[in-house]
């Protein structure tokens, strides 16, 4: 899917007291930003930022940062926040590739992963955010019982995922290939934008949850 340039988006976005630039590290600092001591989750990929923000609304006791490496959609998360501000939600632009510079060793409690790029090309599995090298990034930053949830509907994507997870030293907590139809992991469930378009095509959405 080809992206959108918004004339003047990274300009913005830099201006934004909700955001944080990758070029401006916080590494260590969450708790000064925030202004509290709670709980760090963060989103890879958080899109326009539909699912994240609906957590935050939800737990006002959880700090959210919401991860996105396009200017253009990032952007679009910042105007749904200017019509509704939550004081426990940031925004970083940034590739994931860099996670390890932005946050501290067992400084995020929890990890969401939503419609990720599936990388099709096999030269590229690497750079899936479920790959081995990923959650070599992930055990950086995450505390010890901390988990990781992603979802997809990519069925080739999720198969894939499911087998990187022993191999990297991680433990397959709840996995379906239905989650719509999965009482247990469907319960309070937050769709994300793409979850809602797919969903509505008739694709069943996948889920696993993983911790060490």
């Amino acid at each position: 899917m080809r992206l959108r340039n918004i004339p003047g988006a990274r300009e913005t976005i830099a201006e934004n007291p909700y955001t944080i630039l990758e070029e401006n590290p916080q590494k260590g600092n969450w708790a000064n930003i925030f202004g509290n001591d709670n709980p760090i989750h963060i989103e890879v990929g958080m899109g326009k930022g539909q699912f994240i923000m609906a957590l935050a609304k939800e737990n006002p006791d959880i700090n959210y940062i919401g991860i996105e490496k396009y200017s253009s959609v990032l952007i679009r998360g910042l105007e749904k926040l200017e019509e509704e501000p939550l004081p426990n939600i940031r925004f970083i632009r940034m590739d994931a590739e860099n996670l390890t510079d932005m946050f501290a060793p067992s400084e995020v409690s929890q990890i969401y992963l939503n419609f990720s790029d599936p990388w099709p090309k096999d030269r590229h599995a690497k750079r899936r955010l479920t790959s081995q090298t990923f959650l070599a990034r992930y055990d950086e930053i995450l505390k010890s019982k901390g988990h990781i949830e992603f979802k997809t509907d990519n069925k080739d994507l999720f198969q894939f995922s499911l087998e990187q997870v022993e191999p990297a030293g991680w433990h397959l907590d709840a996995h379906t290939w239905d989650l719509h139809n999965d009482p247990v992991l469907n319960e309070g469930n937050i769709m994300t934008e793409y979850e809602e378009k797919f969903s509505s095509m008739g694709n069943p959405i996948c889920k696993m949850v993983i911790s060490r």
